[in-house]
């Protein structure tokens, strides 16, 4: 029997002894407190649930259940195998299985909201194809923002959904409403917000109205030509699509559209690109942020919101649009002025916000109290890569959009973000972020709320999942993971731990401590990765999970590929306990 055929049959073996033979320390340990002569009857493992799993209303009834659900001989309680079983179990996860429990009836404002950015783009920003798949695949994965760049198609008598003055090929308007309409509420009955980057003639708008009048009927959100008050809650506005965008100009003719392709970049290249390595690059760190000129900004909306070209609108266009967006004349104290008369919708940059937060960060909290602030990408990022949401959500930006048709650890965050709240698409904001009375300072110093312990015990499933030369063609994998924060910059951080060679199931049995001083806002970030000694180390699983909803306990921590898909067997098993300061 040659070397690999030995180690690769051994490592089989060894899988149907894992249950045994492979339980860490400490569960052996704890199974031995909470179970008499070799088994965890219903008492012992309620006591279990109530004092490790901090499972406080947990009952004899909840046990009994896990141990029927445990398939094995004895209904009257769990042996070790069957103990084990149960902790690495479906029946285990790391989030509190909660459903929608936000109070869904506040004001849009007072949510983040899934955001795509360009959703009809199926690779890059320059010349993949245009299609509505995307905007299917990022509503089933529970996004209810979907941005659409409207053009005249090439005979001028219709409408195209493109990225404008790129290569980048079109896909009939009506194709993307029809989808929208289609798959709106598959992942989620809260609505879903389109918002129209428009570049039409009256004539065109006219028949835009048209089109989603017909397209979406009676679950059209249109409050009428005027700007709202306040802006409606998710739980009133369940099922209902709602436009977005600025209240539109004429449309410019290939002259003046030459003109702004100049101003703003749009189509161009400025700079060095960012790299997206084989897992994505690592996220960037707010606390060097990165601040350029402005001449590497794409401004996708016309800074000019003046009134000069009103007349020109289509009237029934202009009535379909229920959160107005533009910027106003003036700087961006102008910008951030809270109308208490009216609500809108503002954009910026990754770029602007981070300059803006800058000078400006309260000022920036207090206006998202009431308007929406959309942040999007640099228009450098022509391979469709994101940035550090929480350059926005720390500033209480409700629509950080992303590009979602790639991957990356930015991505990574962004999913595992809008976990919470039953994966809906909007999350409540915390309060400090909503308080009118003492705005939150980004840039403040503050103390730490809790302490988050984690442990990582061990993994498997990688020799299931994975073709077993995938990692090394001759042995075992050599695996080590990566487990850190995403969060406000003093909480961010990540730490690893050793890396074990040659072993299909690696028992790292390491514990690592994060301080949180904003726990609300915080990501748990959890990576495995196989060493390479010669090449770039491989890719091994990630997970990116709330805090906010992180179950106490010892847990089983499904990990997902690189485009977010989960896994059907690699997991961690992970212990995670919240201690006060």
């Amino acid at each position: 029997m040659s070397k690999q055929t030995y180690r690769v049959c051994f490592c089989f073996r060894r899988r149907f002894r894992l249950a045994v033979s492979e339980a860490p320390e400490e569960i052996k340990k704890l199974f031995e407190h909470y179970s008499e002569n070799g088994l965890m009857t219903v008492d012992g493992l309620q006591r279990f649930l109530i004092e490790i799993q901090k499972e406080d209303k947990a009952t004899r009834e909840d046990a009994q259940k896990i141990i029927d659900s445990v398939k094995h001989f004895n209904r009257k309680g769990l042996n070790l195998e069957a103990f084990f079983k149960y902790l690495f179990g479906d029946i285990n996860p790391p989030l509190v299985p909660l459903g929608v429990h936000h109070d869904m009836n506040a004001p849009l404002s007072h949510y983040f909201i899934h955001t795509g950015h360009n959703s009809y783009l199926t690779g890059n920003q320059l010349s993949s194809d245009c299609s509505d798949v995307p905007i299917i695949n990022a509503l089933k994965r529970g996004v209810r923002v979907i941005e659409l760049d409207i053009w005249p198609n090439s005979t001028k008598d219709d409408v195209d959904v493109l990225h404008g003055r790129t290569l980048t090929t079109p896909v009939e308007l009506i194709k993307c409403l029809r989808s929208i309409k289609e798959y709106a509420f598959v992942a989620s009955e809260y609505p879903v917000v389109i918002t129209l980057e428009d570049h039409l003639t009256p004539d065109l708008q006219a028949k835009v109205a048209e089109m989603v009048t017909q397209t979406f009927g009676d679950i059209l959100f249109s409050p009428g030509s005027e700007c709202l008050q306040e802006f409606p809650s998710p739980e009133s506005l369940k099922k209902r699509i709602i436009i977005s965008t600025k209240p539109p100009k004429e449309y410019l003719e290939a002259k003046e559209a030459k003109d702004k392709e100049d101003e703003s970049g749009k189509g161009k290249v400025k700079g060095k690109v960012d790299d997206e390595e084989a897992w994505g690059k690592e996220v960037s760190d707010l606390n060097e942020a990165d601040y350029k000129d402005d001449e590497d900004e794409d401004d996708e909306e016309d800074p000019d919101d003046g009134d000069k070209s009103q007349h020109a609108l289509a009237p029934e266009y202009k009535r379909l649009i229920a959160i107005h967006a533009g910027k106003p004349k003036g700087g961006l104290e102008e910008c951030l002025r809270v109308d208490p008369d009216k609500v809108r919708r503002l954009s910026m940059s990754e770029q602007q916000l981070e300059k803006a937060s800058v000078t400006h960060g309260k000022e920036i909290v207090r206006f998202t109290q009431r308007n929406i602030l959309r942040v999007y990408p640099k228009g450098t990022r022509v391979n469709s890569s994101n940035y550090n949401p929480l350059i926005g959500w720390m500033h209480g930006a409700q629509m950080v959009a992303f590009n979602m048709q790639g991957y990356g650890r930015s991505l990574w965050l962004m999913h595992g973000m809008f976990k919470a709240n039953g994966g809906c698409g909007y999350l409540k904001k915390p309060d400090f972020l909503l308080n009118p009375n003492e705005i939150f300072d980004p840039r403040a110093e503050l103390p730490v709320k809790k302490k988050l312990k984690v442990t990582v015990y061990m993994g498997e499933g990688w020799y299931y999942d994975f073709n077993h030369t995938h990692f090394d063609a001759y042995s075992p994998p050599d695996f080590y993971a990566r487990v850190g924060i995403a969060g406000v910059p003093v909480d961010s951080v990540m730490k690893k731990t050793k890396t074990l060679e040659d072993n299909w199931v690696p028992s790292w049995n390491e514990e690592f401590e994060f301080p949180l001083t904003v726990p609300e806002l915080a990501l748990l970030r959890i990576e495995v990765h196989e060493y390479d000694m010669s090449e770039k180390d491989d890719f091994g699983g990630q997970t990116c999970l709330p805090i906010s909803e992180l179950r106490s306990g010892i847990r089983a921590v499904p990990l997902n590929s690189r485009k977010g898909d989960k896994y059907n067997s690699v997991k961690l098993l992970m212990r995670f306990e919240f201690v006060d300061p």
